[in-house]
C-alpha cells in the first residue's frame, strides 16, 4: 500500500477520535477502520473504569467472543505476559506477544490454551492511556503463522492508541451529566464457576441493559468484576489502589458503567462464605451488587476524565468527603502548602475559586 494512502487512513481514524463520538460509536469506528491500517484477523476492544481497569463495555469479533470465559480466566486468574493492567502501568503501553516472549509464543498460557486452538498466532495488545489514566484496551490477533506483527504495525497502534483514549475520556466528560438510576440496589449470587445461583428481579432487568458480549450468560463487565474477586481469592489477581490513593477493597471490586438507557450503575463484587446445605463444609460464592452510581462515584470518574494527576485526584477525593486541610495532610502525609498547590491547580482546571464551588461542579455531574 502506498505510504500516502496509509497516512490518510491513519489520520482519518485519528480525526474520528476527536469528532465527539460516544464510546460505543468510537469503538465501532476503531473496529471498522483498523483493518485498513494494520493486519487484523480478529479484534477485541473494551472501555475500562480507570480506577480499577475493569471492563465497562466490550466488542469482541469471532472467534474471540465464543472464547470469552477462557480469556477472562487468563486475564484475572493466571500468570501471563502482556496483561492489560501491566501494560497500563508501562511507559510504552503497546506490545506484541512475539516480542514479549522473544519469539516463543508457546511460553504464553494464553497462546497455548486458547489462541492456538482458535487458529490465532501473534497478538498485539494496547492499553489506551492518556495522561495518567487508562480508558480502554485493544487486542489484535493474526492468524497462526510464523510471521507476527511488524515494528510498523506497533508504531501505527502507538500513534492511534492515545488518540482513542482521548476520545473515550472526552465521552465520559459529556456523559457524566446523565441522570443516575433511581432504583434500589439489586443482587446476583454466583458460584465459584461464575454460574448464577440466584438473582433478584431488578438485577435481571439491569443486566439486560448492559452492552457487550456475554460470558456465563452475564454481561462481560459483570463477569470481569466477579473474575477479579475470584482471582484475588487464590492470590492470582491484580491488587489496585482505590481512587483516593488508599488501599483497594481487598477481595471486593467495582466498576462504574452506563446502561443502554443512559443510566449510570456501580457494579460491585465481593466474596461470600457460608455453610453448605448439609452443614458439611463452607460454600464459597460471589455476590454482585448493582446499584445506582452515587454523585461521589461519578465525581471521581469525572476527576479522572478532566486529566487530574494522581496526586490531585487523591486530594480532591478527600475534599469531596468533607475533609479539612489538616485531615488531608494527616491522611496523605503531605504538607499544607502541597495541598493548597494541588487545589489551586484543580480550581484553575475547573474554572472555580473555592472548595465549595469545586464540590458543586464535580458532584452536580450526578444530579443533572
Amino acid at each position: 500500500m502506498a505510504a500516502g494512502v496509509m497516512e490518510r487512513r491513519v489520520q482519518r481514524l485519528v480525526d474520528r477520535c476527536h469528532d465527539g463520538l460516544d464510546a460505543a460509536a468510537l469503538a465501532a469506528e476503531v473496529m471498522r477502520r483498523l483493518p485498513g491500517v494494520v493486519p487484523v484477523e480478529a479484534a477485541f476492544f473494551a472501555t475500562v473504569d480507570p480506577a480499577t481497569l475493569l471492563f465497562t463495555s466490550a466488542v469482541a469479533q469471532e472467534p474471540l467472543a465464543e472464547a470469552t470465559p477462557l480469556f477472562l480466566d487468563n486475564e484475572f486468574g493466571q500468570a501471563d505476559v502482556n496483561k492489560f493492567a501491566a501494560l497500563a502501568r508501562r511507559p510504552d503501553p503497546v506490545m506484541s506477544l512475539d516480542r514479549a516472549t522473544r519469539g516463543r509464543r508457546s511460553a504464553s498460557p494464553r497462546y497455548r490454551e486458547i489462541m492456538a486452538g482458535l487458529g490465532l498466532g501473534d497478538e498485539l495488545r494496547a492499553a489506551l492511556t492518556v495522561g495518567h489514566e487508562c480508558w480502554g484496551v485493544l487486542c489484535l490477533h493474526l492468524a497462526d503463522a510464523d510471521a507476527g506483527f511488524s515494528e510498523r504495525d506497533l508504531a501505527v497502534v502507538r500513534r492511534i492508541a492515545p488518540q482513542v483514549a482521548a476520545g473515550l475520556r472526552a465521552a465520559v466528560v459529556r456523559d457524566a451529566g446523565s441522570a443516575p438510576a433511581s432504583d434500589s440496589p439489586a443482587l446476583v449470587v454466583l458460584g465459584n464457576d461464575l454460574s448464577v445461583v440466584s438473582i433478584s428481579p431488578q438485577a435481571d432487568q439491569w443486566l439486560a441493559q448492559i452492552a457487550g458480549p456475554r460470558s456465563h450468560g452475564l454481561p462481560l463487565p459483570v463477569c470481569a468484576v466477579a473474575a477479579r474477586v475470584a482471582g484475588a481469592a487464590d492470590g492470582s489477581g491484580d491488587v489496585l489502589d482505590g481512587p483516593d490513593g488508599s488501599d483497594g477493597p481487598g477481595q471486593a471490586s467495582a466498576v462504574r458503567l452506563r446502561t443502554f438507557e443512559g443510566r449510570w450503575l456501580t457494579v460491585r463484587a465481593v466474596r461470600l462464605r457460608g455453610p453448605v446445605a448439609d452443614h458439611s463444609g463452607v460454600a464459597e460464592q460471589i455476590g454482585i451488587v448493582l446499584e445506582p452510581a452515587t454523585a461521589d462515584d461519578l465525581g471521581s470518574l469525572l476527576l479522572s476524565a478532566h486529566g487530574l494527576t494522581p496526586a490531585q485526584t487523591r486530594v480532591v477525593a478527600l475534599v469531596l468527603r468533607g475533609c479539612s486541610t489538616r485531615e488531608i495532610v494527616d491522611r496523605l502525609h503531605i504538607s499544607a502548602n502541597t495541598v493548597q498547590e494541588h487545589l489551586t491547580a484543580v480550581f484553575t482546571r475547573f474554572g472555580v475559586r473555592s472548595r465549595r464551588e469545586l464540590v458543586t461542579a464535580v458532584l452536580s455531574a450526578g444530579r443533572h
